[in-house]
């Protein structure tokens, strides 16, 4: 088959399109020929080699690599034991997240264990399926459910996602990308009044999604404006993420989806709740975000398409930044 590997860690440059062997399904697995691969921030830090990220936080990885977790195709056989599929469905899925950064999804054909896919709706291109997965799991994950007991690598306590209602508001920062539009979408779904954050460009991009308020970051400090919200989910995260606390009432919470640096004791102070988990795969929790896309709840942004064998562009293009949606590789 082909794919796209690496054989040493570098820029999009060291993303070679090349013959490698066919994987056969395992017990429990699925083989699936590919239609469509959603690219994500995982991708490009598999290709880096995760410079920056401790050892014993970093997952497995051998070279050659095929990057990539996000799919959407066609079954085309099934290992032993696999119950609940059959050749020729249409599926979807997040590959093997987080155990492996080697979900070989830049690819002609993937296996995976079948409890990571769902059925891809009838309604819904194989395009927009691959470009949920991950970022729709992340928001779903954060916001509506956990649904797993695994420990985060980030902190001892369990995140457990605050209720949502039409008494609840909500600032998405970073609101444009994969994960924030898609976290908006949500919580307009359970009800509650959301203030995105983004630069200008993409405010028509994000009320029509349904944003209540705009804010563009580019002109305006979200921080020096806005107060007394329920929730922040950070997209963007990192050493900044801090600020958003004094936009937060008693009794709210923080979700920074990259860590940032916080005092535990500042927090409490605030009466703030700060806590993030790691998105894990999770074909159930798929099924129910692909209902909400046939029936229109959720619209997916794609900001980009790239034929599989220009990966290399599809990461330069990502390396620009100022994503609308996701990018995604057809096969």
């Amino acid at each position: 088959m082909n794919a796209v590997r690496l054989h040493e860690y570098g820029g999009p440059e060291v993303l070679r399109y090349e013959t490698a062997p066919k994987p056969e399904p395992g017990p429990g697995e699925l083989l699936v020929r590919m239609r469509a691969i959603g690219a994500n921030p995982p991708d490009w830090y598999a290709r880096e080699g995760m410079p920056g990220v401790p050892d014993e936080l970093k997952p497995p990885v051998t070279l050659p690599l095929i990057p990539g977790t996000d799919v959407s195709g066609v079954v085309e056989d099934l290992g032993s034991g696999v119950e609940g599929f059959a050749a020729g469905d249409e599926v979807f899925a997040m590959l093997n997240f987080p155990k492996t950064l080697q979900g070989a999804a830049y690819a002609e054909y993937v296996t995976a264990p079948a409890t990571d896919f769902a059925r891809k709706p009838a309604g819904v291109s194989h395009d927009h399926a691959a470009a949920v997965a991950m970022s729709g799991l992340t928001a779903w994950q954060y916001l509506i459910d956990l649904g797993h007991d695994h420990p985060s690598p980030f902190q001892e306590a369990q995140h457990t996602p605050a209720p949502l209602d039409t008494t609840s508001t909500v600032l998405v920062n970073g609101a444009a990308g994969g994960v924030g539009h898609l976290a908006l979408q949500l919580a307009k779904w359970r009800g509650a009044r959301v203030i995105a954050v983004a630069s200008g460009d993409h405010e028509a991009f994000l009320r029509d999604l349904g944003a209540d308020e705009f804010i563009d970051y580019t002109k305006v400090a979200p921080e020096e404006v806005v107060r007394d919200v329920d929730l922040v989910l950070d997209c963007v995260g990192g050493p900044r993420s801090r600020r958003f606390l004094r936009t937060i009432k008693r009794g709210g919470s923080l979700y920074p989806v990259y860590f940032g640096e916080f005092d535990d004791e500042e927090n409490a102070r605030l009466g703030i709740t700060v806590t993030l988990t790691q998105v894990r795969s999770n074909g159930a929790q798929l099924a129910e975000i692909g209902r909400l896309l046939e029936d229109g709840t959720l619209r997916v942004g794609i900001d980009s398409t790239f034929a599989l064998k220009d990966a290399q562009a599809a990461h330069e293009r990502a390396a620009r930044g100022h994503l609308r949606g996701k990018i995604v590789l057809t096969v």
